[in-house]
């Protein structure tokens, strides 16, 4: 099977939309076909050994519209080119608007004017120019009727191959009063010759000439309103096309070239200068500097790029130059995914707009024949041609199925792009339309809702030994390990200023621990089974080392000789923003799944802390989908949340699978939500935007119907025998018109989405201090009630972005510190941390990053 795209012209309604897919989807050999009216595309998947991208154009042009294949532009080029496709459009429509006024308000003027005192022309007043009057209308309509050609043309092509769509209506309808008006003209002009001035005078103000011209012209308005709306439908994506530059500075044999960005080769290196835009994604060789990654992550804060480190597109370098490898280009680049991604969701198909695609193929039909018996039933009725023809043109014009065409795929585009603007993106429709469905969100543990990696919780110390003793032994002998709880503990004593000593004759015991001399005693360290193996009795903190245990943290013990000198407990802590999103869910009304290949003992103390419904522990990943699978069974409409490749089945499985950025490419291609950032806040994002998106195709396939059922009953005269109501064919055009650009107004309201949760996170960040960091008492410290405070530090010696990230980053390393804010501007660094951070680990922090500190105040 091949899948392919087109792009089809002479699309205007959803009538026009199902036609063409139904021809297409007609063909032996195409097995799914989705056409998207908004963006004037059609994906058609086939068999390739059947028929041909020719074959397919071919059964779209018989249809009595254009296609062709988009071929194997980039995503940026095509997208690009769909742009300049939409700007030449609302040009043409542009132009065919001013030319249809000029003509229409002097028409209006001659048939209108004189209802409300204004004089005519002496050439055209009175009975004996009855004839030039009704001419002088009929030649200022064609100009109008020229210029507006397509609909004329569409729509009768449309209706001789029995597929009528809103052009049809259109043509019929303008036709209908034109036809009507020569046919009066000729009547004046037999009445004048036979000198039968009663005839004349029936038919002198009954032309109707004005009412083709008002709809033609009326219509012309809202199509150029609508073009006007559809193209800030995709601003999101234009935006990040505006920040890709268009050139690149490639190091060849030692000397700078600029060349196209499309002529980049992967293993090319990149020069990037200060201030400019990244061309491809690749790996820094050489240099170091701050890169603004907002456009692409939503990162506020310049990130440090140094060699090894991967640079994405569209992201603009700080004051330091780069030298790069270009590692991804053309449509690999990650700036190339997230447009192609928008873009497949775009033009996807929603469940939901199947109902109004199966309506909007029969509505067309249905109407022409409504009007066919609204004009003949009064006719029978005795209430004259004028009455007749009136009510079933206005019939023709009010039903026009734009609202209905427009109503969901307009919502989705506008709803798409938006959270690509939160680094959220959905890969298909359905994907964000289930989203709003979920009632059961399924979280993995480790790099979801924690760090992914342990780190210093707690330290214990004996009241014969000081912390520093402890400290300094413990990374002297965890030096040489590369366990993960050794490396947490090398971490936290970098941050805290204590080296490595000199040790010798290390042992290490796998599984247990580790021991060796140092400072001419015998010192070991491990579980509490190596220190009852090493002689060292630990009795007299099993109590403390039990409740660490219990509240999900790891304790090392370290001795020295046979005597205890304390514990260091360690855990995969949880981020900063976990509570705040499991909080958001569960007042969202979902209930919240934790899994975890942890031991229950851990899960448990993670679900307690976050206040999570229900904890799996000890699964493996057949075992993770087969949970999504058995709540699924049971009714439920499971979201399932992870990062590594062991989640890739769960993923696959579940109603919506939602990766996290940072995690692995197995993980993301299983998922249909793909977060570009690693926070949990932004899952609950990514569902709250679902729900705006479908509450807001509700109202706009709501408001079409409501329209189409006022609107035609209205229109057909169904009101007039009791309470005297005949809507005029002019205001049914103008009624039709402001139905579409209503909807797309409507959908345009997404752009203005935020999240609900956004204001939680900073109180979430003071919750999460009262959790177990590093203790820096030298006695024993339990689980206590932490409060969060602001700091507020002078920094001296910044001069650019650069600085400003790494004194943020210096900070940010300070056990106890949840978030750090560096103003470049103020020379000074807003610190939240936990009360027990002292003034003096900030200060170090600032000049271990090679800046001078100055005084600290409280907030």
């Amino acid at each position: 099977m091949k899948q392919e795209k087109f792009t089809v012209t002479g699309m205007t309604c959803a009538a026009c939309q199902a036609h063409v897919q139904k021809s297409v989807s007609a063909l032996s050999g195409v097995q799914e076909c989705a056409v998207n009216l908004l963006s004037g595309t059609m994906t058609a998947q086939f068999d390739d050994t059947a028929l041909n991208e020719q074959d397919i154009c071919s059964a779209v042009k018989k249809a009595g519209y254009g296609a062709q294949p988009v071929g194997k532009q980039s995503a940026a080029a095509a997208e690009k080119s769909a742009r300049q496709r939409a700007q030449e459009e609302l040009h043409a429509m542009k132009n065919r608007l001013i030319v249809s006024i000029i003509f229409f308000v002097p028409l209006l003027y001659l048939s209108m004017g004189h209802m409300v005192g204004m004089p005519l022309p002496p050439f055209l007043s009175g009975m004996h120019n009855a004839i030039s009057y009704g001419m002088a209308q009929f030649l200022l309509l064609l100009p109008i009727a020229y210029i507006n050609r397509n609909y004329f043309i569409g729509g009768f092509r449309s209706l001789f191959q029995r597929a009528p769509n809103m052009d049809s209506l259109i043509a019929i309808g303008a036709t209908a009063a034109v036809v009507y008006g020569v046919f009066a003209i000729c009547r004046m002009g037999n009445g004048l010759a036979s000198g039968d001035m009663a005839l004349a005078e029936k038919y002198h103000m009954d032309l109707y000439f004005e009412s083709a011209g008002t709809i033609l012209t009326l219509i012309t308005v809202g199509k150029y309103l609508e073009s006007r709306s559809r193209g800030q439908t995709t601003e999101a994506v234009e935006k990040l096309l505006d920040l890709k530059p268009q050139t690149a500075t490639v190091l060849k044999d030692g000397q700078e070239q600029e060349i196209s960005v499309d002529s980049v080769q992967a293993g090319d290196l990149i020069v990037v200068k200060p201030g400019a835009g990244i061309p491809v994604d690749g790996v820094v060789t050489e240099g170091l500097s701050a890169v603004d990654q907002s456009a692409i992550t939503g990162e506020s804060i310049p990130v440090e790029k140094k060699a090894g480190d991967e640079v994405i597109t569209a992201t603009v370098n700080g004051t330091g130059r780069l030298v790069f490898r270009a590692e991804k280009v053309g449509d690999d680049t990650t700036l190339a995914q997230i447009i192609r991604l928008v873009e497949d969701a775009g033009s996807s198909k929603a469940p939901i707009a199947r109902l109004a695609d199966k309506i909007a193929g029969v509505f067309v039909p249905v109407v022409i024949c409504i009007a066919a018996v609204t004009a003949i039933v009064w006719l029978l009725l005795g209430y004259g041609t004028e009455f007749a023809l009136r009510a079933g043109i206005a019939v023709l014009v009010i039903s026009c199925p734009c609202a209905l065409g427009l109503a969901t795929p307009v919502a989705i585009m506008v709803g798409t792009g938006r959270g690509a603007q939160f680094g959220i993106l959905y890969k298909s429709a359905q994907a964000l339309e289930t989203a709003h469905q979920v009632d059961t969100v399924v979280l993995d543990k480790t790099g979801t809702i924690t760090q992914g990696r342990p780190e210093v919780t707690d330290i214990l110390v004996q009241p014969d030994f000081t912390r520093e003793e402890l400290l300094t032994t413990a990374v002297s002998l965890e030096k040489a390990s590369e366990h993960p709880l050794a490396q947490a503990v090398l971490r936290y004593a970098e941050q805290n200023g204590i080296t490595a000593q000199k040790i010798s004759d290390f042992q290490a015991v796998p599984g247990r621990g580790v021991r060796a001399r140092f400072a001419g005693a015998s010192c070991s360290a491990g579980n509490a089974a190596f220190m009852q193996a090493c002689g060292v009795d630990t009795n007299t903190v099993q109590e403390q080392a039990d409740k660490l245990a219990e509240s999900g943290r790891t304790p090392l013990y370290f001795a020295k000789g046979d005597s205890l000198m304390g514990i260091i407990a360690a855990a995969d802590t949880i981020k900063p923003d976990s509570m705040g999103a499991v909080q958001a869910m569960r007042h969202m009304g979902l209930s919240v799944v934790m899994l975890t290949g942890d031991s229950r003992r851990t899960a448990e103390a993670v679900r307690k802390q976050l206040g999570i419904d229900r904890a799996v522990a000890e699964v493996m990943p057949q075992d993770k989908e087969h949970e999504v699978r058995s709540l699924q069974e049971q009714g439920h409409k499971v979201a399932m949340i992870g990062d590594g490749i062991n989640d890739a089945p769960a993923l696959t499985r579940a109603d919506v699978g939602i990766a996290i950025g940072a995690g692995t490419d197995v993980a993301i291609a299983s998922a249909d939500v793909v977060l570009m950032k690693s926070s949990l806040q932004d899952a609950v994002t990514a569902i709250e935007l679902s729900r705006a998106v479908i509450r807001n195709v509700k109202e706009n396939l709501f408001w079409a119907f409501f329209y189409n059922s006022l609107g035609i009953p209205l229109a057909a005269g169904v009101f007039y025998p009791l309470l005297g109501w005949q809507l005029n064919p002019m205001f049914a055009a103008a009624a039709m018109s402001l139905s579409s650009v209503f909807v797309v107004t409507n959908a345009l309201r997404l752009r203005g989405f935020r999240p609900k949760q956004e204001t939680s996170v900073q109180r979430d960040k003071t919750e999460l201090s009262s959790a177990p960091k590093a203790a820096d008492s030298d006695k024993i410290i339990m689980k206590q009630e932490v409060f969060a405070m602001k700091k507020t530090i002078a920094v001296e010696g910044m001069m650019c972005a650069h600085c400003q990230a790494h004194v943020q980053e210096a900070l940010q390393k300070v056990s106890g510190v949840t978030a750090a804010e560096v103003s470049l501007k103020d020379k000074n660094a807003v610190v939240t941390c936990n009360a027990d951070v002292t003034d003096t680990a900030l200060q170090n922090a600032v000049k271990d990053a090679g800046y001078q500190p100055g005084s600290v105040t409280h907030d």
